[in-house]
């Protein structure tokens, strides 16, 4: 039986779900699926440009598991960019950073549903 995951910590949630080419309904778009803690590898890593290491620790997790959540993304938004595919952001193994037990442990966290600014 495998170990149960470890919910990874994001700072927040997407300022929006779906990204899709403009001008193709989304009745005819073929979907990827990007999980939320995919979304802050690539925020930390590319956005705020942190090495593996700190990105790593900021999500609570191994530098090795952040290497692969890291990789899984930037497969789906490759594969989204291009072949023309709509990227719908939700669900995976993830807990709001500043929500339940870790909120004595931010500093300047943002309320849940308030996205990255």
């Amino acid at each position: 039986m495998p170990r149960p995951r470890k919910p990874r910590l994001v700072q927040g949630g997407p300022m929006a779900n779906i990204f899709k080419p403009q001008g193709i309904p989304t009745r005819d778009l073929e979907e990827v699926v990007l999980p939320v803690e995919g979304l802050e590898a690539l925020r930390l890593s590319d956005l705020e440009k942190l090495d593996q290491g700190t990105a790593a620790l900021r999500m609570n997790v191994s530098r090795q598991t952040f290497g692969r959540v890291l990789a899984e993304a930037r497969e789906v938004v490759a594969e989204a960019l291009v072949m023309g595919k709509m990227i719908r952001i939700q669900g995976g193994s993830y807990t709001l950073f500043g929500v339940g037990r870790w909120r004595k442990r931010t500093r300047g966290g943002r309320p849940p549903g308030q996205g990255w600014t």
